[in-house]
This record gives structure tokens, C-alpha cells and sequence, in this order.
């Protein structure tokens, strides 16, 4: 070795040291073939590189040194098929076996007729065997992704002035209401609702998400349209059960699953090979309709028993919004290891008469990077992220970028609707319109009431009609009340709403007035401060029966003053906090209406020496792990698997500007809804409390369980059913609460009850007073079912409930609920 080649030496030993820290992870294992046995010699590489590759041993043996990711690993001999399957390399040594089969030369792009055996059930069961390795969603990834959600509302006849009236009273927004008036009444025969999105979608084992959205654009209106965000519901077929809650009231058992295979019928209905590669057409229908939710089929590849493409339908039953929802996925297989979805269709619908809605969502999914590495903190209760960036892309960035091509039919639609916004939008059309708006009429003053906008302050007042001043049942007989409301926004979302009422007695000639000013300063957060200022009559009891809490003895006169801030302090952590200045008077010496006394058993309102109240009220709610979506200027709440935890405070401030009052109140409780698997949803909420101080406690301060109503059956989750008196309580307490709705469980088993969509519900409560030495308990069971009415889901239950106390002898009862679906939550009440 020359001088030379001896300085140069260190800089070699440094090069060797550099690559074995670089290749300091392996993949090693064995090949063999499709009998097990070891197949020597045979040659192993990295596709698209080359240089990385290496040689069994005469034993079959391996091992080639590798960088940290992910790689489409390619293993070739003489005799066999050329596998190619798909790795992800961690540190150190990873262990991955490769097994080839032989070469079958004779395959052509034939159709090959089904076995009259057909076993398509036994193809299944190795699709599941392996399932736990096919699912992408055992590693990390990111990925790009392209969604189109589109809606194609066919409306036979235009709507009526009244059912536009009725869906504009629903915003409270005058500008959005002005928004949605166009839309209603412009609707031509066809319309079409368009949403596009283009993010980045990560994800970590096992449900880690995290949307960042690069592009957003809506045209119309969003509340049909179905899978717009990636992070409520996961299409996830390889998990076992599909929990998809802003869909369907169930969760779905996947029919590639062990449960699945209970549920489900398979039956191989087409065999045939395209491209060298042999499929399977497997055909799914419902075993027991209890617990089977699709039909549709699924092609997988033969030997590698890959899923290719899958077709999978819901019918209505469970549905929560829709008539039918259909949902077909196309995958691409890496190697033989590897199921990646390249793309989902989704088409769904639901009519309501004359209106009828089909609508598709359809998303692409490109460049995967698998096995990539997060910190700590990607992943929170954040799972989407829209910049306003993201909304301002123009139509050149779509039709650029668009990866799903809209439809003919939807660009004429979509010119239709654009050439009629533009015309909406102009600004002599505003102007004219504002001027029709802000005239002053002969009905406006006596039937519609006067309205008058600044729509480049964006401010509207509104004075009432002489109609809309007459309140014919009220307390203490007819009143004329004239009312006045003035509403500010600006640019960010931040807004200032006021109310002003003055009311005139016909009976006795007394004045009352009510005035309240709210301004919200952070509607991320939703942090708003209140005043409110009322004058007229008030209850002692707030929360009592129907038949009780509109008699005489429940009323006073009271004179107050209340002042509040509500605030999300951190996530999922909310503070309500108001002051109140209360000065209560007996009602006593006022005229009444007394036709209908005796009817209803009405009594005389209470005699008290006139007080003043001074009240602090504190409400602090948690729940842990809130998720969410950020947007622009406000913040999109999505839920939690934790429960609800809050404690409020309530302090009768005594002397202080003449306070009569003194006492400490303290209560707090948890709530939560979580599903059962494929059982059902179960409600509970318990809940105690109990005053600290009550030196000085008028009526309507008292604390009290609630009586419990003739018929109609109360939300169990806040009351009781069989309670015979308005219970006030002193000391801490015990109230329980709890709900469990079936969705189908039970009562599909039974043929034909799945097309009557009528469901079971059970459920319970008890009540444990100590300083009474009283206990309550109760049982309820139900049936259910879900109506249309007036583009709504409208619940009705009849339940039957059985009651004891230690106090009372059990009694038996029938009662009645309605109740409307809240389409932003896709909840009912209970």
C-alpha cells in the first residue's frame, strides 16, 4: 500500500462507517414456494432501484440492507411468477417472508364459469385470514385527496310563499336569511348543490386524522350533501364494525369479518382473468336482518386473495337522513400485501313529495407515502385545518386541478346557476331590491311588521306590525306589545344582536318591557357577552309539569337585571357566567281571566313582602378529547368518545344594593351517548347537588325534581315519568338517568319488522333523596319510529312505564313523545 493510498485510508473507513449507519436496517427471512419449500437462488431487488438487491442463499435465505421507509420489494426466479409486494422498513431488522407460486402460462382473458359447489364462502374466509394484512390502515400515511360532493334537487313544483316562510324563520341571521331566500325562491326545475375540496389527508394507527385543506369551494347549499370531510366517518371495510353515526343509527358490520360471516350470505356469482390475474365476483345478502345492514359484492384477486373493487348498499331502516346510500370502492393492489384505495363513489338520496334530492360524493386518492413519521404533537383534537386561502381559489385553479371531472349535466346546471347569482348580485338588482325592502306599505304596517337594511354596514332593524302586537293569552289576561330589534355583522364574523318589547295589560293598564343586547367578539370560540333587562311576570317553579307550571300559584312579578359572558376556555372546556339583580313581587291584587279556574283547579298566586335577590351563577362544562375543525372564522365541533363533566355554583349575594338573599348552591353531573357495538346507543346522565348555605332561600331559589307530566313522556334524561309531586330538595341527592335505543337489534330478528321501521327502546331511572328517606325507581319499554314531515325526521314513541316509591304504591302508565332529528348533529333529544 503506497503513502497515498494511506492518507487516503481514514476517508474510507469514514465512507463505510457513513453507509453501515445508513443501511443499519434490514429486511431478512425466507422464500419459498407454494409447498414451503426454500426455492435457492433467487433473486431479490428494489423496483425502480436496482442497485439495491440481493441473492438467496442455497437455503432460500435473505437478508439486504436498506433505508428507513416504504418500497415495492420485487422477487424473480426461473419457473415461478414475478412477485412484487409492498414493504414498509423500520429500524433495525425487519423480518419479511416471500413465498412464489409457479408459472401458469395458459391464462387468457376468458371467462371461467362458476362451480355449481360455490364457494364463495370459503374465498371470503382467506380474504379475512388476511385481512389484517392487506389493510392499508395498519400503517401511517399521507395522501392527496379530491373530493366532489354534488346534489341534483329535482323540484316539480315551486315552493309555496308560506313553506318559504317557514324554513327562513329557522335563521336567525338576516343577511344568511336573505342568502337562503334567493335560493328558494329562484329555485328553477333543477337545481344543483356543489361542494369541492382538495387536501391533504394523514393518518396514524389505529384513527389518528388530521385534514389540511388546500382549496374549498361551495356552490348553493351544503345540508344535503353527504362526506364532505374525511374525519367523521371512515369507509374502512377490513375494520370488523363501521362506525358511521352521522350516517346510519347503527353501526355497520363489515362483511369482511368474522361477524361479518354470521351476518352475511356469500355467494360466487362470476370467475374470470384480466391481465394474467384471476378474479372472483362474490355477491353479499343479509343472513339475519337484525344485524345485516348491505348488499352488493366484492371481486378479489385469486391466491393473493386481494380485494380488487367492492359495491355495497343500505337501504332505509337505519338510516338517519337518507332513503338509500350506496358506496362502491376501487383499490389498487401493492404486490400481494396491499389494498390501497384509489377511489370511492357514493350516491345517496331521500324525497320529501315534491321535492327529491340525488346527490353522489365521489373522492380520489393519490400519492401515498406510507410509513411515514409524526411528531408528537400532528395529531391533537384538531383533525382539519381550512385556511382562507383555501376558499379563494378561483374557477381556473379547479378546472386545472379538478381529478373528477364535473358532468355535462352539472356544468349546465352549474352555468344556469351562475349567470342567475350574477344577476342577483348585481348591484342595481341589490339596490332595487333594498329600496322594494325598505318601503314603508299599508300591510307592512299592519301585517308584516317594517323592516329597513344598510347592506354595506351590513345592519337591520325591524319595528313589529300592529297585528304582531297583540299577545291574546297571556298572564293576567291580553296585552299590546310592540317590539323593535336592530342586528349588526361585520367582515369577521363578529356581530352585535339587540331586542326591545313593551307591553301594555288590557286588564289592569300595566306596563312591562323586556330589552337584551348580545355581541359576539370571538365566534371561534363562540365568546359572547350578554345584558338583559326584563320587567314583567316570572315563574317560582321554572321546571315543573305542563299541567302545573301555568297555574296562578306559580307566578310573581319580578324586575331584573342580567349580565353575562360565555367563553370556551380551552378546548372542550366552557364557562357560563351571569350576574342577576332581581327584585320579585307578589302578583297578588292583579285581575285575572277566570273562565276556565275551575277546569283546570287554578288557585290564587302567592302573598309575600316584595325583595330583592342579588345572584351569581357559574357553569363549568368539560369534555375531554373535543373534537374539531378549524375554520377560517369559526370553529366546527365534531364530538367525543369521553363523556361531559360540568358543576355549577349558584350564590345568593346577601346586603349587597339591598340583597335579601343568601345562600350557596352546588351541583354537578355527567352525561354521555356511546354505542354498543351493533346492540344499540345508550344515554345516560347522573347527576347531585346540594345547598351549602341557605340561611335566607325564597321560593324561587329552591332546587326541585321535576313532576312528572299526564301522556306525555318527558325527556327520561332530565325527569322522571312517574313522579306525583314537585319534590324540593335541601341535601345532596342521587338522580339517574339512563336510555338504551335499540336501532333494530331486537326487533328486526322478528320477519318483516325491518320494512316497519318501528324500534324497541328500554330504559330507567332512580332517585334517591336522603333527607326525605326517599327512593324512586323506574322502568320503561317503547316502540319508535321515524316520519317526514316538512323536509324534518320527526320521532313519535309510545312507551310503556312502570313506577315505584317507598312513599307511593307502583303504579303503570302509557305515554307518548314526539321529537325532531337535529340535523347539525344528527341527534335526537334522547
Amino acid at each position: 500500500m503506497t503513502i497515498n493510498e494511506l492518507k487516503r485510508l481514514p476517508f474510507f473507513v469514514l465512507i463505510l462507517f457513513s453507509n453501515l449507519l445508513c443501511f443499519s436496517q434490514s429486511i431478512e427471512g425466507i422464500v419459498t414456494d407454494d409447498l414451503g419449500v426454500p426455492v435457492p437462488y433467487a433473486t431479490i431487488y428494489i423496483k425502480n432501484r436496482p442497485e439495491l438487491r440481493t441473492v438467496t442463499s442455497d437455503k432460500g435465505n435473505y437478508t439486504l440492507f436498506i433505508e428507513v421507509g416504504s418500497y415495492d420489494v420485487v422477487v424473480k426466479y426461473l419457473g415461478f411468477e414475478t412477485l412484487e409486494q409492498f414493504v414498509v422498513v423500520r429500524q433495525g431488522s425487519n423480518k419479511i417472508d416471500f413465498q412464489l407460486k409457479p408459472a401458469d402460462n395458459e391464462l387468457n382473458e376468458i371467462e371461467i364459469k362458476v362451480k355449481r359447489t360455490n364457494p364463495g364462502h370459503e374465498i371470503i374466509k382467506k380474504v379475512i385470514e388476511r385481512k389484517d394484512i392487506i389493510n392499508p390502515e395498519q400503517y401511517s400515511y399521507s395522501v392527496d385527496v379530491y373530493l366532489k360532493a354534488a346534489e341534483k334537487r329535482a323540484i316539480s313544483e315551486k315552493r309555496s310563499k308560506q313553506e318559504i316562510e317557514e324554513e327562513l324563520d329557522k335563521i336567525t341571521d338576516p343577511f344568511e336569511r336573505e342568502e337562503k331566500e334567493k335560493e328558494l325562491r329562484y329555485a328553477t326545475t333543477d337545481n344543483l348543490n356543489l361542494v369541492e375540496v382538495e387536501m391533504e389527508r394523514h393518518f396514524q394507527p389505529p384513527n389518528n386524522v388530521k385534514e389540511i385543506r388546500n382549496a374549498y369551494v361551495r356552490k348553493g347549499k351544503d345540508d344535503r350533501l353527504y362526506y364532505t370531510t374525511t374525519t367523521k366517518s371512515n369507509f374502512n371495510f377490513f375494520a370488523n364494525i363501521l362506525y358511521v353515526d352521522d350516517l346510519n343509527e347503527s353501526p355497520v358490520t363489515s362483511p369482511i369479518s368474522w361477524a361479518g360471516i354470521l351476518s352475511y350470505k356469500y355467494k360466487l356469482v362470476r370467475q374470470y382473468v384480466e391481465g394474467g390475474v384471476k378474479y372472483h365476483k362474490i355477491e353479499i345478502a343479509a343472513r339475519n336482518s337484525a344485524t345485516s345492514t348491505l348488499t352488493g359484492y366484492l371481486i378479489i384477486q385469486d391466491s393473493a386473495w386481494m380485494v380488487k373493487e367492492l359495491s355495497f348498499r343500505m337501504e332505509k331502516g337505519d338510516l338517519l337522513k337518507f332513503d338509500y346510500f350506496e358506496i362502491d370502492q376501487l383499490f389498487e393492489n401493492r404486490g400481494d400485501t396491499l389494498c390501497v384505495l384509489k377511489q370511492q363513489n357514493m350516491r345517496y338520496g331521500v324525497s320529501f313529495n315534491k321535492d327529491v334530492t340525488e346527490a353522489s360524493t365521489s373522492v380520489a386518492y393519490d400519492n401515498y407515502v406510507f410509513g411515514k413519521e409524526y411528531g408528537k404533537k400532528f395529531f391533537s383534537n384538531e383533525v382539519a385545518v381550512t385556511t382562507q386561502d383555501a376558499y379563494d381559489k378561483d374557477s381556473a385553479f379547479w378546472e386545472s386541478n379538478r381529478r373528477i371531472q364535473l358532468t355535462e349535466e352539472e356544468r349546465e346546471l352549474l352555468r344556469k346557476q351562475d349567470s342567475i347569482h350574477a344577476v342577483l348580485n348585481k348591484k342595481e338588482y341589490l339596490d332595487s331590491v333594498d329600496k322594494e325592502f325598505n318601503r314603508v306599505t299599508f300591510w307592512k304596517v299592519v301585517w308584516f311588521g317594517i323592516d329597513q337594511r344598510n347592506r354595506a354596514k351590513k345592519i337591520q332593524w325591524s319595528v313589529s306590525s300592529l297585528a304582531g302586537m297583540i299577545e291574546p293569552i297571556y298572564i293576567a289576561g291580553p296585552r299590546i306589545s310592540p317590539n323593535f330589534d336592530y342586528f349588526k355583522k361585520w367582515e369577521n364574523e363578529k356581530y352585535i344582536d339587540t331586542y326591545g318589547k313593551v307591553s301594555v295589560g288590557v286588564l289592569n293598564g300595566d306596563i312591562k318591557g323586556t330589552a337584551r343586547v348580545r355581541y359576539l367578539y370571538d365566534p371561534f370560540r363562540q365568546s359572547a357577552v350578554f345584558l338583559r333587562f326584563r320587567h314583567d311576570f316570572d315563574l317560582i317553579r321554572q321546571q315543573d309539569a305542563i299541567s302545573q307550571i301555568f297555574l296562578r300559584d306559580n307566578f310573581i312579578e319580578s324586575t331584573k337585571l342580567v349580565g353575562g359572558h360565555y367563553t370556551e376556555l380551552l378546548n372542550g372546556l366552557y364557562l357560563d357566567a351571569e350576574v342577576e339583580f332581581n327584585e320579585r313581587r307578589s302578583v297578588d291584587g292583579y285581575k285575572f281571566i277566570t273562565l276556565l279556574d275551575s277546569a283546570i283547579n287554578n288557585t290564587a298566586p302567592p302573598v309575600f313582602k316584595t325583595y330583592q335577590a342579588l345572584l351569581l351563577r357559574l357553569i363549568v362544562e368539560y369534555t375531554p378529547g373535543q373534537k374539531y375543525m378549524r375554520e377560517p372564522k369559526r370553529k366546527v365541533i365534531l364530538g367525543s368518545k369521553w363523556p361531559t363533566f360540568y358543576i355549577g355554583y349558584e350564590k345568593g349575594i346577601p346586603g349587597f344594593l339591598g340583597s335579601d338573599v343568601d345562600h350557596d348552591y352546588i351541583d354537578l353531573g355527567v352525561r354521555q351517548s356511546f354505542k354498543i357495538g351493533t346492540l344499540g346507543t345508550t344515554n345516560y346522565h347522573v347527576k347531585t347537588g346540594k345547598f351549602l348555605n341557605a340561611r335566607i332561600l325564597k321560593d324561587p331559589d329552591y332546587k326541585y325534581h321535576r313532576r312528572s307530566d299526564p301522556l306525555w313522556f318527558s325527556n327520561p334524561l332530565y325527569s322522571y315519568q312517574g313522579l306525583d309531586t314537585s319534590l324540593p330538595t335541601m341535601d345532596f341527592y342521587l338522580e339517574t338517568h339512563i336510555v338504551h335505543h335499540f336501532n333494530g337489534a331486537l326487533l328486526n330478528k322478528i320477519p318483516f319488522m325491518k320494512k316497519t321501521r318501528i324500534k324497541s327502546v328500554v330504559g330507567g331511572g332512580y332517585l334517591y333523596v336522603p333527607e326525605h328517606n326517599y327512593q324512586y325507581w323506574e322502568f320503561f319499554a317503547g316502540l319508535e319510529r321515524d316520519f317526514k314531515l316538512f323536509k324534518r325526521r320527526l320521532r313519535i314513541g309510545l312507551y310503556g312505564v312502570y313506577s315505584d316509591a317507598n312513599f307511593s304504591p307502583p303504579t303503570g302508565q302509557f305515554k307518548i313523545s314526539f321529537s325532531l332529528l337535529d340535523e347539525r348533529d344528527m341527534k335526537y333529544n334522547f
